[in-house]
This record gives C-alpha cells, sequence and structure tokens, in this order.
C-alpha cells in the first residue's frame, strides 16, 4: 500500500504538467527532480468543504423599476416593490432587506399590517402573498391565487383583519388576513351599479372605508363611477356617475367630503349630503383660455387630502396635471396648502407617492409631516414642516446609478485610517439646503456586528467618473467622488473630435480600476483608451498638465528574420528632437492626424483640491485612421513604481517615477525564440480591416518636458479576450468559438491580447536563487511570460538611474486565456506584493523628519531570507488552474475547472484564516478550489449569465465575499463563507421591534353624539363563513407559503444553518405544547362536562330512595 501510494504522488509530481499535450514550455516533465513534491512540501490545507456556503447578504441602491409603495405609520418601515417581483425593506440606516417572489411577477401594490409585523403583496400573476416581518429574513406565510379575475386594488383598513380586493371586472372580494382563505362576501359590479346602467363601470381602481363609519365602502371605478358600499345592508348608499376617469380618491378626516383626481388634469370636491354634482372642480394647472375654455392638461394619477392641527387649511398633495402645452417639462409633485401652489420638479418619473403622518387613524387630523416620492430611479422625501419644503439627506445609497455603472472593485480589510481620510475629503463637497430634522424612516433596529472590519467598494461610471463606497458591515454610504473628465480639455460645440468614432458617447468611460490601499495610488483606464494615474493628497496642489511624447513607429512590411531583431527602448537621457503631433483639433493632412490621442489633456495650470491628484496621464493614439481599442490589462505596483498595461497586441511598462516609458513590445516579440508556436509576423494588408493584425513596433528616442505627465503610445491595439458588447443571445457560443484551445489557426495565434499583468517578487529564470522584481504576463492564448527586472534600491538611485526590463522567454502554458496570477509561499500563505507606504507629496516639508519612501517587502535582505525557499505560483486561466513551483517551473497541481463553459472571473482570496481559488463561470457557477492542491471544495449554480453587466461587474475579495451589479441601478453583494452565513442574522438589521399602537384620541361626547365619532362594526359578523358561507373554490387557490415550518426546515440545511436548526427546534419544541395545551384543555372541557351531567344526575336522584333506582 505505501508503494502504491509512493507512485500516486510520483504521478500528482509529474503527469499533471502536460494535459492534452500541448508544448511543455518549463513544465515539470522536462525538470521532475528539482522541484519539491507535494509531499515533500508538507502544507496543511486547512479549508473543507463545510467552510463554504453560498448566501445573499445585502442589496444596495434604488430598486429598479420600481412599481408600489407602502409604509408603516407606527413602525416606521419602508416598503418598495419593483416589476421584477422584488420587495425592499427599509427602516433607519443599517435595515436594509430585499425579498424576492419567486414567480417574478411584477409587485401591483403593497399594504401593511400596520404594527403587526407583516405584509401583503398584489402580484401581476393575480396573486396574493403574506409576508412574515418578524424575522430578519422574511418569508411567505400564505398566498391566494385568483384564477378567474384579475386582481386591481387592494385596500386593508386598519385593525382589521379583513383585505378588500378589487379586480378588473369591478367585482369586490374579501380575504381574511390570518387563514388567507377568501370569504363568501362578494360586492358584484352589477348589484354597485343601477340596473337601468348599460356599460360596464370598468376595473375598481379604489377602495377605502369612510372615516366616519367603517360600514361603509367607498368603490371607484375606472369609467368615473362611485359607490358607497353598505357593508351591513348589503346596498348602495348613493352613486356618483362623473364625465372623466377616476385615477385615485382621498378623504376628509372627518368622513364628511372626499376628494377625487382625474384623467383631464382636474380635482374634484365631493359632499356626502350632497352627491349630484361635485362642489368643487378646481385645474391646479390649467389656465383659462380667451375662450373661456379649459387648456387641456395631463391626468392626475394621484391625490392625497390631508388635515393638520396647527392650520385651518389641508394639505392637497398630488402627481401630473401639468398642460400639455409645456413640452419638456420635467415630472412634477404638487402641494397645495391654502392658497399656495408649490411645484417640485423630479428628475425622473413619478411612479407613486405617501403622505406620512403622525397617526395611523384615518377619523383623526392627520398631521403630515412628510412626502416619500418614489420615482423611476430615484427615492426622495420631503420635509412639509417647513415652508420651502426641503428634502431629506438620503441616508441611503440611492444614486449609485447617477452615471451608469461600468466596473467595480471591492476591497476587504483596508487599512483602518482610509475610510476617515477619504470621508473627510468628501464630506468638504456634500450638497446643502437639506432638512434638519432626522429622517422620518426610522424603524428597525442595527447594530455593528462583532466580526467587521473596514471594506471599500469602488465604482466606475459612463461619465468618468469614480466613487468611493463605506462598504463596512454589510451598509454602504458614499465618501468621495473622484471626476477623471477634469483631466481632460471639454470637446467644443460643433467640434466633436476623434473619440466621436471611438465612443458615440461617455469617452471619460471608465473601464478598469486599479487601486492600492496602501500607497493610496490609484491608476483608472479609461474607454478611449487612456490611462489616469492618481496620488492621493490632503492639500491643494497647482501643476502643469505638460506632455511627454513618444512615437512607436510601425514597418510596412515585416520579413520573418525580423522576429528575431531585439526591440528598441527609449532612452530616458535622450535629447534628440522630434515633431510635435498635432492637436487633436488641428487642421492638418490625413496623413499627420492619425498620430493624435482621442482626447486633448488639459495643457494649463490647474488647480487640484484636496483629495486625489493626477499625476500621469497615457494615451493611445490613432493609426492608419484606425482609433486605438481598449486596454485589456492592467498593473500598479508602487514599491516598484511601475506602471504596466496590455492590449491585443503588446506589452507597454511605464516609470512614473521618472515619467519614461521602460518596455514597448508586441505580444510576439516578448517571446524571442522561446514562442511555442514559433509563429512569424507579417506585413499589414493596405486595406484598413488588416490594421489589427501584429507588429514589430520600433521606439524612437524621446525627449523629456518639466513636469512632464502625459505620454503618448502608437499602435497598442486591443480586442477584449471578453467582448463585453457581445450580443447575448450568442455570449455562450461566441465566447466558446474564441476560446478554442486549437492553436491551428496562424490568425488567431498572431492576435494575441495581454489579458492579465502581475507585478511580484518571484523569479525569472530556472537558475535564480535570490527573488527578484518580475513582471508576470499572462495572454489569451493561456501562455505566460515572466520578465524580471532591476530596480536601484536606494531612493536617490531610484529616481536618477534607469530600471532595466529584460524578457527571458520564459513561458508557461495553460488551456484558454489568462485570468489571474497569484502567489504562496511553501508554507501556504499568501504573499502580498510589494508596496510603499502612504506619504503627502503636497505636505510642508519638515526640517526634522524629511520625507522618504517607504517600502514594505521589498528589500534584499527580506530577499536572501525567503531564498532557499522559493514559492508557489498559481495561474488560473478560463479553463484550467495550475500550481507552479518557482524556480524549477515545475508543475504541482493542475485541476480543469470547466470544459463546456469558460471562467469570467478568478482571484486568489484568503477565507477563514486561510487562501483559496474562487472563480465565477459563465454558466453561473461560483466555484472555489483549495491552495495548493486545487481540491474542489464549492461549485453551485448560483447565477446564470442573463446580462453582461454581471459579466463586467461581479468581482470576489478577502473574507468570502463577492458582488456583482444585479440590475443597472444595484450592487447585489453575496458571501461564499460558511462562517459569515452563520453569522448574517446578527448582522442584518431586525425589521419588527414590539411597539405598544397608539391610542385613539378621545373625540369627546358631543362628537360622537351629533355623528362625528367613527361607528365601529363587527366584520367578523359580517364576513365569516358563519355568515357569508364559502367562497367557490374556482375563485382562488389557497398555497402554503414557505414561512412555515416546512420552509424553515428546508431552509435549515443552507443559508441559516445551525441557528435555523436551533429556531426549528424551538418551533416544534412549541407546537406540541400548543398541541398539548389544546388536549389539555379538551381534556378539562370534558371533566366539567363529566362533573356537570353528574352534579345534575346526583340532583335528580338526590330524593330517590334505593329501591327506586
Amino acid at each position: 500500500m505505501k508503494k502504491f501510494r509512493k507512485v500516486l504522488d510520483g504521478l500528482t509530481t509529474s503527469s499533471p504538467a502536460n494535459p492534452g499535450g500541448s508544448p511543455a514550455c518549463g513544465s515539470a516533465a522536462g525538470t521532475p527532480s528539482t522541484a519539491p513534491t507535494p509531499r515533500e512540501l508538507e502544507i496543511q490545507e486547512t479549508l473543507m468543504s463545510e467552510h463554504f456556503q453560498i448566501c445573499k447578504t445585502v442589496r444596495h441602491g434604488v430598486p429598479y423599476q420600481p412599481t408600489a409603495l407602502a409604509f408603516d405609520p407606527v413602525q416606521k418601515i419602508l416598503a418598495i416593490g419593483s416589476r421584477s417581483g422584488g420587495v425592499r425593506l427599509l427602516g433607519r440606516p443599517g435595515v436594509d432587506c430585499h425579498c424576492q417572489h419567486e414567480s417574478g411577477a411584477a409587485v401591483l401594490q403593497l399594504q401593511f399590517l400596520i404594527n403587526e409585523g407583516a405584509l401583503v403583496t398584489a402580484c401581476a400573476d393575480d396573486t396574493l402573498h403574506l409576508w412574515n416581518l418578524r424575522q430578519r429574513r422574511p418569508a411567505i406565510l400564505h398566498s391566494l391565487k385568483f384564477n378567474r379575475e384579475r386582481i386591481t386594488f387592494c385596500h386593508l383598513p386598519f385593525q382589521s383583519k379583513w383585505l378588500y380586493v378589487g379586480t378588473e371586472r369591478g367585482n369586490t372580494h374579501i380575504v381574511n388576513i390570518e387563514s388567507f382563505i377568501l370569504s363568501g362576501y362578494v360586492i358584484m359590479w352589477n348589484k354597485a351599479i343601477e340596473l337601468s346602467t348599460k356599460t360596464h363601470p370598468g376595473p375598481v381602481v379604489h377602495l377605502s372605508d369612510s372615516p366616519k363609519d367603517e360600514g361603509k365602502l367607498l368603490i371607484g371605478f375606472e369609467s368615473g363611477t362611485i359607490v358607497m358600499w353598505d357593508l351591513r345592508a348589503k346596498r348602495t348608499d348613493f352613486r356618483i356617475y362623473y364625465d372623466e376617469a377616476i385615477h385615485s380618491a382621498s378623504w376628509h378626516h372627518e368622513g364628511r367630503q372626499f376628494m377625487c383626481s382625474h384623467s383631464d388634469g382636474s380635482l374634484s370636491m365631493w359632499n356626502l349630503r350632497n352627491t349630484a354634482k361635485p362642489f368643487q372642480v378646481t385645474f391646479p394647472h390649467g389656465k383659462t383660455q380667451r375662450d373661456g375654455r379649459k387648456e387641456s392638461c395631463k391626468p392626475i394619477l394621484k391625490v392625497e387630502y390631508k388635515t393638520s392641527r396647527n392650520s385651518s387649511e389641508a394639505f392637497v398633495v398630488f402627481s401630473g396635471g401639468l398642460s400639455y402645452d409645456k413640452a419638456g417639462r420635467r415630472p412634477t409633485l404638487t402641494i397645495m396648502h391654502g392658497k399656495a401652489i408649490t411645484v417640485l420638479e423630479m428628475d425622473y418619473p413619478i411612479v407613486d407617492f405617501l403622505v406620512l403622518c403622525e397617526t395611523p387613524y384615518i377619523n383623526e387630523v392627520q398631521e403630515p409631516y412628510a412626502v416619500v416620492v418614489l420615482l423611476e430611479k430615484d427615492f426622495v422625501v420631503v420635509d412639509l414642516t417647513q415652508s420651502n419644503f426641503p428634502i431629506f439627506e438620503n441616508p441611503y445609497p440611492m444614486d449609485i446609478h447617477e452615471s451608469p455603472v461600468t466596473c467595480t472593485a471591492y476591497f476587504a480589510d483596508c487599512p483602518p485610517d482610509i475610510i476617515p481620510v477619504l470621508y473627510s475629503i468628501g464630506a468638504k463637497h456634500k450638497k446643502t439646503g437639506y432638512s434638519h430634522k432626522e429622517w422620518p424612516v426610522s424603524g428597525g433596529t442595527w447594530t455593528v456586528g462583532s466580526q467587521t472590519y473596514p471594506e471599500i467598494i469602488i465604482t466606475g461610471h459612463a461619465d468618468g467618473s469614480i466613487k468611493f463606497w463605506d462598504a463596512t458591515a454589510i451598509t454602504l454610504q458614499m465618501l468621495y467622488k473622484l471626476k477623471t473628465s477634469k483631466v481632460f480639455e471639454k470637446p467644443k460645440s460643433g467640434d466633436v473630435g476623434r473619440s466621436a468614432e471611438l465612443v458615440e458617447e461617455d469617452p471619460y468611460a471608465v473601464q478598469m480600476i486599479s487601486w492600492c490601499p496602501q500607497s493610496r495610488i490609484l491608476c483608472v483606464v479609461g474607454i478611449s483608451a487612456h490611462v489616469i494615474l492618481y496620488r492621493f493628497s490632503k492639500h491643494d496642489a497647482m501643476d502643469l498638465m505638460d506632455q511627454l511624447l513618444l512615437y512607436v513607429c510601425m514597418e510596412d512590411v515585416i520579413s520573418p528574420s525580423d522576429t528575431e531583431n531585439t526591440p528598441s527602448f527609449s532612452d530616458p537621457s535622450g535629447h534628440s528632437p522630434q515633431p510635435q503631433p498635432p492637436s487633436p483639433r488641428s487642421n492638418t493632412p490625413d496623413s499627420m492626424r492619425d498620430s493624435i490621442p482621442c482626447l486633448k489633456v488639459k495643457d494649463r495650470m490647474i488647480r487640484m483640491p484636496p483629495g486625489y491628484q493626477a499625476e500621469l496621464v497615457v494615451q493611445l493614439l490613432w493609426v492608419d485612421g484606425e482609433p486605438p481599442q481598449q486596454i485589456t490589462s492592467l498593473d500598479l505596483n508602487s514599491a516598484y513604481g511601475l506602471l504596466a498595461l496590455g492590449n491585443c497586441n503588446g506589452l507597454t511598462v511605464v516609470d512614473y517615477l521618472q515619467k519614461t516609458i521602460l518596455l514597448c513590445m508586441s505580444t510576439l516579440e516578448l517571446y524571442g525564440s522561446a514562442d511555442p508556436f514559433q509563429r512569424l509576423t507579417r506585413s499589414p494588408r493596405k486595406n484598413r480591416q488588416s490594421t489589427s493584425g501584429t507588429h514589430a513596433p520600433c521606439v524612437s528616442e524621446s525627449h523629456e518636458c518639466s513636469n512632464a505627465v502625459c505620454f503618448f503610445v502608437t499602435k497598442l491595439k486591443l480586442s477584449l479576450p471578453t467582448d463585453l458588447k457581445t450580443d447575448l443571445g450568442t455570449v455562450e457560443n461566441s465566447f466558446s468559438r474564441s476560446r478554442s484551445s486549437s492553436v491551428s489557426s496562424i490568425d488567431r495565434e498572431t492576435k494575441e491580447a495581454v489579458t492579465t499583468l502581475q507585478f511580484a517578487e518571484s523569479y525569472g529564470r530556472k537558475s535564480d536563487t535570490l527573488p527578484t522584481p518580475c513582471l508576470w504576463v499572462g495572454t489569451s492564448l493561456g501562455l505566460v511570460l515572466i520578465i524580471p527586472m532591476s530596480i536601484p534600491t536606494d531612493e536617490q538611485e531610484r529616481l536618477e538611474d534607469p530600471v532595466t526590463v529584460a524578457p527571458t522567454g520564459t513561458v508557461l502554458m495553460l488551456k484558454g486565456s489568462i485570468l489571474r496570477i497569484g502567489f504562496l509561499d511553501c508554507g501556504g500563505a499568501l504573499i502580498n506584493s510589494p508596496y510603499e507606504v502612504w506619504r503627502d507629496q503636497h505636505a510642508p516639508d519638515h526640517p526634522d523628519r524629511p520625507r522618504k519612501r517607504k517600502l514594505v517587502n521589498f528589500s534584499p535582505s527580506s530577499s536572501q531570507e525567503a531564498s532557499g525557499d522559493g514559492h508557489l505560483a498559481v495561474v488560473c486561466s478560463e479553463r484550467q488552474a495550475k500550481v507552479f513551483f518557482m524556480p524549477s517551473q515545475a508543475c504541482l497541481y493542475v485541476h480543469n475547472i470547466t470544459e463546456s463553459s469558460f471562467v469570467l472571473r478568478a482571484d486568489v482570496v484568503s477565507v477563514c484564516n486561510s487562501v483559496c481559488l474562487a472563480c465565477f463561470c459563465a454558466n453561473g457557477h461560483i466555484m472555489t478550489l483549495s491552495l495548493p492542491s486545487l481540491r474542489p471544495l464549492l461549485d453551485v449554480n448560483y447565477l446564470p449569465l442573463t446580462d453582461m453587466r454581471i459579466a463586467r461587474t461581479f468581482c470576489f475579495t478577502n473574507g468570502g465575499q463577492a458582488l456583482y451589479l444585479c440590475s443597472p441601478t444595484e450592487i447585489q453583494r453575496i458571501t461564499y463563507s460558511q462562517e459569515m452565513c452563520d453569522n448574517l442574522q446578527e448582522m442584518l438589521g431586525e425589521l419588527f421591534t414590539p411597539i405598544e399602537t397608539p391610542e385613539a384620541q378621545n373625540r369627546g361626547f358631543l362628537k360622537g353624539f351629533f355623528g362625528g365619532n367613527a361607528q365601529t362594526f363587527d366584520r367578523e359578523e359580517l364576513f365569516g363563513e358563519a355568515a357569508a358561507g364559502k367562497a367557490s373554490r374556482s375563485l382562488a387557490q389557497h398555497i402554503p407559503g414557505q414561512g412555515g415550518m416546512e420552509g424553515m426546515k428546508a431552509a435549515a440545511g443552507g443559508v441559516v444553518g445551525e441557528l435555523a436548526r436551533a429556531r426549528i427546534a424551538l418551533d416544534e419544541r412549541g407546537q406540541r405544547l400548543g398541541e398539548l395545551e389544546e388536549r389539555t384543555a379538551l381534556m378539562m372541557t370534558s371533566a366539567e362536562t363529566f362533573s356537570k351531567h353528574a352534579h345534575e344526575l346526583m340532583l335528580k336522584c338526590k330524593d330517590k330512595k334505593w329501591y327506586q333506582f
């Protein structure tokens, strides 16, 4: 048995190095003796499958395509429904919960069971759902599916268990909320209207009970018919037939009059004493024309009529109603208070609004204090207590989509000082004029969990802006906003420039972000083929954006022998003059206009406020009438002072400390004679389509300007390995074709993109004994090149002496495009890249403490200490993952991740004090592999790739967390750590808190005597089965929800883990105790009955003699 194990160890060491017959470049098959076996490394892996579990944590942003709004005035909880079937529940900051209907049907209406911890949702599939909000993860308790009628409106009176449901046929049904069973009591449309009426009144658009008498129900039909239905007498009190269609109605709190909004932009007031005609009709925004007629207005979709104790005038709030002749006006919310009319313009169309009042009782003075306005892409709360009606500052991140999100980055366990610094800088640019009162949606409770660490999310946007968000403890708060477009000149009107041909709009759109939290250096890649490097400073700066120009000339004909030539490099000390390229807007011949960038950098002194300040701009130029394509890969290392960027044909390494280009080579030239495919470069064709082929660039000498901050690099064209503009219908097939592992096509081999870059302390050659600064380059053909560099260690020498970059031809090989490269030490711990500790370059000089560069993980001593051990390199491609031992370059482990799909995102992350490889595939699977052995630990079909937005924004981070843009306006955060899933209940906020329902006001004897008081009646007596009978079974079907016992049992095995199991056990125990209590009650009843009969028998036989029996 021991011999067999040794044979297996030998196979795992040598055989995985060359699967599939690929060329074994630098593999273990060539040098098996120099590589240690996995057993010799003795790396103890602690991660097991039990450590992983997929679970959604929290969703940020305004709900996408919202449809409905509701508010609990006692619990102070807000609910928002969406077209995709989602329900968002919001309370105080930190109380934020997202629920989803499995059907995905749009939410039509929401109704809170006020102060009961429950919510009713009406969906477009004609189903009612009852949600239990008394748990941190709400669940459906009951569902009721209507089979023959479509739901149009719902109304639930305060402190009632009977829900009124209006339908498209004009009928009104009544549902028992406790049992979710339909009552036999039905208000049929033909009984509500007069028999002489020949037309159908239309769908029910409004239901409300009278504040004066709960036994009276006001029913509004779309056609303009209004009916007051007497629930006790089962007949109508009055009918109103109005010429205009009704959209909504609202009562005065005394119940004597109500207001309706109509399709012609009018508001009608009705008095119950005389319902023959309205006693007042107003067109708030309709002016009287010369002929005496009112100008036509848009419909008023909703109106709310609220009274205030401090003012004799009521508040009338409505949306819509503007005149048609004012085209282009933004959507408005109008607030009428007495004779004053205030029109609030909104940025987006109004979906719904609610007036928040102090009391939940409809028969009391309402005392409105705020208006919640739900917009298509925003959420606004207006303060009604101040005359200028300011808005409240929104504590939720509802402006993520202010400009469309184009990329994301997620950083967990950041330096603790970075968040306060970013917040202090960003706070200086916050908007003012907000209401000074507390945020009114203040329900629920939330406390910061015990296991929290600083987290930052960075989002890049289509307008070139970058936002830093504090994501600590499942919250999200904006810290700082940076506008990259300020680096460039604004295009003049009528002169769009070359950027218009590259991008129809959004020429500043952010494509990639690279951020070093320790050095606070930020690097941004834009869609116009530009890279901007920023440094952080707490002080103002005035800088001149001068330019260092660099030509990369292209030869027309390239012979096969040219591939053996070594490239020429730019000389930092060169002073040979060269012509200045023309400005993007200069009138020059076409041959000269090719050598221009897409955007023009500002060439004057500009003030840079505290925060991130631009230091360097790199731009790619137009060549042969074609725009430069986007950059595919980027990496930055603050300790080295180097920046590397790649595209479909080449690689550029920039020394941003000396403002020089160190390396600018085509991808093919990086291999030299070590090209595994022995390819030859080809001469470009004359037509425009052929210019995307590979060319060998030669780099001319450059001259240096003072304060030079801008590079221009010619002909580094890119095509993204995962083309984000691919049609969604053919995404899988097109990606699969482009990622074929076959190398038979010379055309495909020569078009090789640089897909990933990674600076690290590594070994560039097998013979190296000490690790040196290296750049690892991964390509779209699955090849990895290692480029060693020689960097001066002295600070002064680093700024003066050149950095030497020398490609060695070292090649490693995998299947599919390379996505991620990471490094482990021989103990299996993650090796972090060297970095420079942050220093403020614009801070005043201190004579006693001169500012010097402080480098971490970058010194000769640390290299010598680790020289005898070597390290492990983890390389992941779209199909495969391999672990190599350096410097021998032996492949120790290999794992084929997928054959039918491909990996979109991969990262080496820290989880549970260990390290693993996390992957997200195009087929929706999320996988984790142990390191270094690449054992599968988790494989869950979580999220199908339905939108390229997910592929573009999905990213992993340490701590078992990940995020992606689930809609254009929302960020979804998930965890794949079982530990975090178990602690999620502690991290989430409580939606329901026990609060006593406020008591109704004592209205006094006289008001009650003269009919002003509300009359109460027993709805159970009217709607119960005893009085109304059973409803038809075919009308609606009751569906038990997952919030019951069975649903909790199913959830116990997954998301909620041991906590849910304990809760289930407790509930089952309670259920058994309840059954025992019922049996005990039955026994007591039986005993009382027996005692009663015994007593009666005793009385009957008391006077009888024994012989009379």
